[in-house]
């Protein structure tokens, strides 16, 4: 993002939270930064979430870094996230694009709608109905810096596989690493060495495991 998106999105983000009070965090993320790790160029709010200025990225950031110019990204609406405290949030996830099109920033909204549920539930059970959102799947998690991100990545493609790492085969854990792979992981400073300590490889085997996945997704 230039210098004149990163202020209107700034001013645009501030406009938001304004609007919609405390409980609404709104994130500017630069999806064409050097250092994914520090994507978020500006934040109102940020306590909604625990996040600044220079904060890492969120999964939905991740993936598109990663994407890059090669898939289409679409917008996010109204999904449910959660942060490493447990509160539950609305969030939309917004792509900015540059004049060819090409998605260069994200806009992020996440609205703290922890009271209004526990609200909703009181009515619900004192009047015997409630709202008819209902949710599909887990909230996503929100994290604060890249290592709880790659944390929650690995914890992701064990469970994908279904059995702890030390227990898997050879196929099983390239599974595991193709699932890092395309999830933007190890995009992430550092994270080759932590993978493989954590899967118990040398960089080597990494490297091996990584074309094999490569090669797989081609064929």
């Amino acid at each position: 993002m230039d210098a004149t998106q990163v202020d209107f999105y700034s001013r645009l983000a501030h406009a938001i939270a304004v609007q919609f009070g405390s409980n609404c965090e709104v994130v500017i993320h630069d999806l064409e930064t050097t250092d994914p790790g520090r994507s978020i160029v500006a934040i109102e709010n940020g306590h909604v979430t625990g996040r600044t200025v220079g904060a890492g990225p969120s999964h939905v950031v991740l993936e598109a870094v990663k994407a890059g110019r090669l898939h289409k990204l679409d917008d996010r609406l109204a999904y449910l996230t959660k942060t490493d405290d447990g509160r539950i949030l609305r969030s939309s996830t917004v792509f900015i694009r540059d004049e060819d099109g090409t998605p260069n920033g994200i806009l992020g909204i996440n609205y703290d709608i922890t009271l209004i549920s526990a609200a909703a539930d009181t009515l619900s059970a004192l009047t015997g109905i409630g709202p008819n959102d209902d949710p599909t799947g887990d909230p996503e998690p929100i994290v604060k810096n890249v290592a709880d991100l790659l944390d929650d990545l690995i914890e992701q493609s064990v469970a994908l596989v279904g059995k702890p790492a030390a227990l898997m085969n050879k196929e099983e854990r390239v599974r595991a690493i193709s699932y890092l792979n395309d999830t933007g992981a190890f995009l992430i400073t550092k994270s080759g060495p932590k993978v493989c300590k954590y899967f118990g490889i040398s960089k080597y085997t990494l490297y091996s495991y990584l074309d094999e996945a490569k090669s797989s997704d081609e064929s």
